[in-house]
């Protein structure tokens, strides 16, 4: 048999598809990385606009600092550094009422909900005491790709600790559990927006009951940002993976990945070449994978690309404006809790559990919500190397948006709507401060990102949920074809920059080459 081009190949340098490739290249395997776009980082990444740098996605990190892959890797040699948000996050509803700061601190977060909503303290607590051990088991889970004996080790040696939150849950729907805790708005609705809206979900759907975790996140991991942006995370990746003798290809986009007998073949572009391997990993949604690019798979996976053919492919609903201005934005509900000056943290600014849940049916339809849920933030408050001097970068998402919205999103009036929300909110004179924007709506990101409908497939569920997954290719990584595996947002742990899912797929690969 001829020998192979490459011991391994990535398609896709996300940042899951870095960290695969880096762990896969310092464990000795010759490895391709593959990118149709002309840099890696993908949503990840970071880019020139308007004269500054602003980030593709959201640059809060927290789950990515609970992984060892930063130690392991030795990104803090290739210019890794993390300033450390506090507060975390400032919190507050449409409704209107002061706002209320989450804190790493619990007890500067407790003071804080206390000056004004000192009816919730108690609840909050309550709530404390279920979701952190539940959390610290998620962030020990995802270490390793989840199986019974490895959850079970797990589950002994914290003693059960967050094994019973889990349970009861993840059946239930996240609104339901926010509300056994909380009685007003201001605490329920914040933690449902950046949890199952995010997801892009109703929270009052079942089985969401684990997108209520989202407060205590902020108290067992730090929330911090990439000094130089969210894209110095796939820069430094990249620097450690070519360190460790891996090849990168960008601009180069995937016709097919090919079989012969039972086995992954390799790769081919679409200018005619083909790079052979024994090992090709995905890090790109499944669809594309074994709908568009899997050719003449073995009979043993038939069934799986049959599976998968059932499986609808969900659209996009967040959208994302990037601004230039000269004024940091003052919200008065924040000043009102006492949060005064130039705040660096985000802030949630959610509809009511109802609204949400409205804002999911109507996405079907094409509509948003007159009040949508918001995540803004000016990452420059703390870092002002992202700007020139005497400017500033707002990131505002907005949650829910169609990516089928009637008559098309070039020229739609929508996004100057959020901007014009947002400043309400905040000082006379703010909008006037904006000069330069643009707006990250769903068919740019499937133009610009190649995300089929502007949709990031991610596997919300916990190590729980994983176990009883109906497609264990996306916990276990492996699948029905030797040698094609999967990782990447679609896979175990997802969401949001944590690569958690890029390590586990490579320690997968690198055992079964031993």
């Amino acid at each position: 048999m001829a020998a192979h081009d490459y011991d391994a190949i990535v398609i896709g340098a996300g940042h899951n598809g870095l960290v695969c490739a880096s762990y896969l290249a310092k464990g000795g395997l010759r490895t391709l990385l593959v990118e149709a776009r002309h840099d890696v980082g993908g949503t990840a990444a970071s880019e020139l606009f308007g004269g500054a740098m602003v980030n593709i996605c959201n640059c809060d990190h927290i789950t990515f600092r609970t992984t060892p892959i930063s130690d392991e890797l030795g990104l803090a040699e290739h210019g890794l550094r993390y300033t450390d948000l506090d507060p975390a996050q400032v919190n507050l509803t449409w409704a209107g009422g002061p706002a209320w700061a989450s804190h790493h601190s619990v007890e500067q977060t407790i003071e804080s909900i206390g000056r004004n909503y000192p009816g919730e303290v108690q609840g909050y607590l309550r709530y404390l005491k279920s979701a952190v051990p539940a959390v610290q088991l998620v962030f020990q889970a995802a270490v390793d790709p989840p199986s019974v004996s490895g959850l079970t080790r797990k589950v002994l040696e914290r003693k059960g600790a967050g094994v019973s939150t889990m349970l009861r849950w993840s059946r239930r729907s996240a609104a339901d559990v926010m509300r056994e805790f909380f009685s007003v708005d201001a605490l329920q609705a914040p933690g449902l927006l950046v949890g199952p809206m995010v997801w892009g979900i109703s929270p009052e759907l079942p089985d969401t009951g684990l997108g209520a975790l989202t407060y205590a996140l902020r108290h067992v991991g730090k929330v911090g940002r990439p000094i130089g942006g969210s894209g110095m995370v796939p820069r430094t990746l990249l620097a450690a993976f070519e360190q460790f003798g891996g090849t990168l290809r960008t601009s180069t986009k995937v016709a097919a990945i090919t079989c012969e007998g039972p086995s992954v073949r390799g790769v081919a572009f679409t200018d005619g070449t083909e790079v052979t391997a024994p090992v090709v990993v995905s890090a790109c949604n499944p669809h594309d994978t074994f709908l568009e690019w899997l050719t003449n798979p073995p009979q043993q996976a038939h069934g799986l690309v049959e599976r998968w053919r059932k499986i609808p492919h969900d659209d996009g609903y967040e959208s994302k404006i990037d601004a230039i201005m000269t004024e940091v934005p003052h919200l008065r509900a924040a000043e009102q809790a006492g949060l005064t000056g130039d705040i660096g943290a985000s802030y949630a600014i959610a509809p009511s559990i109802g609204e949400m849940h409205r804002g999911f049916e109507v996405m079907g339809a094409g509509r948003v919500l007159p009040h949508p849920g918001l995540i803004a933030n000016v990452p420059t408050v703390t870092d002002d190397t992202l700007a020139p001097t005497g400017t500033h970068v707002l990131s505002l998402e907005a949650l829910f948006t169609p990516y089928g919205l009637p008559g098309g999103w070039p020229g739609s009036p929508e996004p100057r709507r959020w901007l014009e929300l947002f400043a309400g909110l905040a000082q006379p004179g703010f909008l006037e401060s904006i000069g330069e924007w643009r707006a990250m709506t769903p068919d740019r990101y499937e133009r610009e990102f190649h995300l089929p409908h502007g949709h990031a497939t991610s596997f919300a569920g916990g190590p729980l949920a994983a176990l009883r997954n109906p497609n264990p290719e996306l916990t276990r990584y492996e699948t029905d074809v030797k040698g094609l595996y999967l990782t990447g947002a679609a896979t175990f742990p997802g969401a949001g920059v944590w690569g958690a899912s890029g390590r586990n797929a490579a320690n997968t690969v690198l055992r079964r080459a031993v």
